[in-house]
């Protein structure tokens, strides 16, 4: 038991959600969502690419009403932005880093 790590078994409640960026969307879109093992995957990897990972289980559950490839609804925008202006500040303080903005994915756990 002192062995086994605490999150060796997919939760089958965590949800996740990726979205991403370009100015030439017009806004973030949804580029890929699921829940269990589908979201523990989408959020390793998107560590592993270096993409921030953001927990809310709030705005998850907004954005997993989405359809994969649509643009997130206005609605949303003000905490969309806020959050990609943290990363972005983020960004410009570690300017070694891999460029996180643009490509957010937002999961939650129980």
């Amino acid at each position: 038991m002192a062995n086994q790590l605490p999150d060796a078994q997919p939760n089958p409640r965590r949800h996740a959600v990726a979205l991403t960026y370009a100015e030439s969307d017009g806004a973030p879109r949804v580029v890929a969502k699921g829940q269990g093992l589908l979201a523990e995957e989408i959020i390793v990897r998107a560590r592993e690419a270096g993409v921030f990972v953001h927990e809310s289980p709030e705005l998850v559950s907004l954005l997993m009403g989405l359809d994969l490839d649509e643009r997130i609804p206005p609605q949303l925008y003000i905490a969309i932005a806020e959050l990609l202006a943290w990363v972005y500040r983020i960004e410009q303080e570690k300017p070694q880093a891999q460029t996180l903005l643009g490509h957010t994915t937002f999961n939650t756990s129980p």
